[in-house]
């Protein structure tokens, strides 16, 4: 019966949890593409800018993230010195590629952010 509990309360609290995230996170932010590009068309306000530089900013910040985990494991994967690892391509290249990837991505995401910021301080 202990278990039963557990689990319910394990639940309750996880719902809350995403209640609470849910809640806060701008809706911004859980856009489609399709709506995000719909919106850089029609966008003309300071809020609409607003919107879309906060949009950027988060897919900034999420391969920021991607990028600062796939350093570590890069970091992890030049340690390994065994002669498997040697055969191209190594895993140690497709980590630093990975890396490559996400800054250039999180700086394509920045540059954005800050035209759109831009825009909607110009609109004012």
């Amino acid at each position: 019966m202990s278990r039963t509990k557990t689990l319910a309360f394990a639940l309750t609290v996880a719902a809350a949890v995403i209640g609470v995230a849910h809640a806060v996170t701008p809706s911004v932010t859980h856009s489609d593409p399709v709506e995000i590009r719909s919106l850089i068309k029609v966008a003309h306000t300071p809020n609409d800018y607003l919107k879309l530089a906060s949009y950027f900013r988060t897919k900034q910040q999420t391969f920021e993230e991607q990028a600062k985990a796939e350093k570590q494991e890069w970091e992890r994967r030049s340690q390994n010195t065994v002669s498997l690892a040697e055969k191209y391509p190594r895993p140690v290249d497709s980590s630093r590629n990975r890396y490559d990837y996400f800054s250039y991505e999180a700086g394509k995401m920045k540059e954005q952010a800050a035209h759109f910021e831009s825009l909607a301080a110009n609109a004012h």
